[in-house]
């Protein structure tokens, strides 16, 4: 098995999910003690949650190309950045390092394929539902139709995200607003939706949703440890 390199801490609330989900999945290929060959770099959220809300990208991707490196350096094989938003800079983390680095979209978009689904909604961040790092890479890689909700409706997911799950706080009110705006963009066609927060699946689940739920924390752990037992 390759030594699995976590760039986590964004939130550490969701790479605890990270670290669960890789260990599950490596035990269930592997049976009795085993578990995954993994480390992890944890980043100071305030610091990077700064930089993403002042517009300073490169600074925040200096920030995460040396937790790149870092992990590289202490033998990881394969890197996963255990958040959807900072892939904005993961060009940039990529060419600071010689081991691939497994972008979390592609693992979604590649899912969500192989599901038959063509027309997919997408809940994150404001920054990963507004800008086009992010749906672009499933439109233009991947051919999906990518429906985002309204703006009434991201800045809701974005402050929820950012006031609430990432401290720890799950609330009914604020599950139920994310099943109104899911089911909102299932009357606009949407076929399945997206999580395209790392933290968005500690809110909603499968029984939430009247299609499938693609929750991009469980895909692209999964995809790493298909990665490392390849």
């Amino acid at each position: 098995m390759k030594v699995i390199g976590l760039i986590g801490g964004m939130s550490w609330e969701s790479s605890i999910e990270y670290y669960r989900l890789i260990n599950e999945a490596t035990r269930a290929r592997l049976g009795g003690l085993h578990s995954a060959k993994s480390l992890m770099v944890s980043v100071d959220f305030a610091e990077i949650e700064r930089l993403q809300h002042h517009g300073r990208w490169e600074d925040a991707a200096r920030m995460l190309t040396a937790a790149a490196a870092a992990l590289e350096s202490g033998g990881a094989e394969v890197l996963v950045l255990c958040t959807n938003t900072m892939h904005k800079v993961a060009e940039e983390i990529q060419a600071g390092v010689s081991i691939p680095l497994l972008h979390i979209a592609d693992a979604a978009a590649q899912r969500v394929r192989a599901s038959g689904i063509r027309t997919v909604g997408l809940l994150g961040t404001r920054f990963t539902m507004e800008e086009d790092f992010y749906t672009s890479r499933l439109s233009n890689t991947y051919g999906l139709n990518v429906k985002i909700p309204d703006a009434g409706a991201r800045q809701a997911i974005h402050r929820i995200i950012y006031d609430e799950l990432v401290v720890g706080k799950v609330r009914p009110q604020s599950k139920a607003r994310y099943v109104g705006i899911i089911e909102n963009l299932v009357r606009q066609g949407a076929e399945g939706v997206i999580l395209g927060c790392t933290e968005i699946g500690l809110l909603v689940h499968a029984e939430d949703s009247p299609v499938p739920l693609f929750d991009t924390t469980r895909i692209h752990a999964e995809a790493a440890v298909e990665y490392a037992f390849a």
